[in-house]
């Protein structure tokens, strides 16, 4: 068994692909957050795949690095379905997941968000990888508006009925507003952009032509927008994938309107509701308002010696270099 790209297997551009555990491993989703920068160990059997395992490569001062690329929630393996004896199952899961990890390019350092479908990470522990768990927030079903609308907490529902009384919602005004209130957002808290305006443009284009995205924005009479929020979805699954908001209209309610209304037009294209978690406090319990359930997964790393000697070399010329730099910001001027 060999390592290859999904391209290279199944075409160029590849199609949509059934093994997978979300769209965030599709092959389209992939060309357009990793061009030319990813590919994938595959265990077949008798013609059929039964297991896979994306990964997206970058190279930094000749180390090697299999990372999470920017907006892509989940990676991590894909195991075929199968059924037998539990223990016949995970002994099953031990060979193909040590086969995958066999087929990796030779690496430095490697972290992947794996999907809440895979339990079991044992066996990349008995390769030397690390785990820590995470926590995702999950509808897992979308199919009854007045039970979540019920399962609401209180405060969600107040903000949706206060947004709904002065705020209408579109979905018809582009990729560009909704760009500049991304980009407000992260203004707002003294930082620029996690990621790039080509990549969002990259992944636009291509779920825009398969009918996989939907932008929502709340906008006033006086036409000012005051929201908006980024939606991506499979058959499986929607996902909250960005937001942004106007920091000088924040209290409209315009957030909580939004993402309900997400939910509401999900229930229309998919089985259930992903808003992708947070580690943050205040985000965490603005998903857990949405009466959504705690779901957890696991990040699995594994980092080389050399990759350790360079991140802590990194950090003491970092510290290094903010010193001199404070230094000099701080003598007296000559005059």
């Amino acid at each position: 068994m060999e390592s290859r790209t999904l391209s290279e297997e199944y075409g160029n551009p590849a199609p949509e692909i059934p093994q997978v555990n979300s769209l965030f491993q599709q092959p389209y989703w992939l060309d357009a957050v990793a061009p030319g920068r990813w590919g994938a160990a595959v265990v077949s059997s008798g013609g059929h795949i039964m297991a896979r395992l994306p990964y997206v490569m970058d190279k930094e001062f000749g180390l090697t690095r299999l990372i999470m690329p920017k907006l892509t929630k989940f990676l991590g393996p894909w195991l075929s379905p199968a059924t037998g004896k539990y223990a016949n199952e995970l002994a099953r899961q031990k060979d193909v997941m040590f086969s995958l990890i066999g087929q990796l390019p030779r690496f430095d350092f490697f972290a992947q968000n794996f999907h809440y479908s895979i339990t079991n990470w044992l066996p990349f522990y008995w390769k030397g990888f690390s785990q820590t768990t995470r926590y995702s927030y999950v509808l897992d079903d979308i199919t009854d508006e007045k039970r979540l609308w019920s399962e609401l907490q209180g405060n969600i529902r107040r903000e949706i009925r206060k947004a709904g009384r002065q705020l209408e919602v579109h979905d018809d005004l582009g990729i560009e507003p909704f760009l500049e209130l991304n980009r407000k957002t992260f203004a707002r808290q003294g930082m620029s952009l996690p990621y790039s305006r080509g990549l969002v443009l990259r992944i636009d284009d291509v779920l825009r032509q398969r009918n996989q995205r939907r932008i929502f924005f709340a906008k006033d009479t006086l036409g000012r927008i005051h929201a908006a929020l980024y939606l991506i979805w499979d058959s499986e699954s929607a996902f909250y994938l960005m937001g942004g908001a106007d920091p000088d209209l924040r209290n409209s309610g315009s957030s909580s309107l939004l993402m309900w209304e997400a939910i509401r037009f999900s229930s229309t294209v998919t089985g259930r509701f992903d808003f992708e978690g947070s580690m943050l406090e205040p985000i965490e319990r603005f998903f857990r308002g949405f009466g959504a359930r705690q779901l957890q997964h696991f990040t699995i790393v594994s980092t080389t010696r050399r990759m350790r000697w360079y991140s802590l070399y990194r950090k003491v010329a970092d510290r290094v270099f903010n010193g001199v730099r404070q230094r000099i910001t701080t003598l007296p001027s000559r005059s």
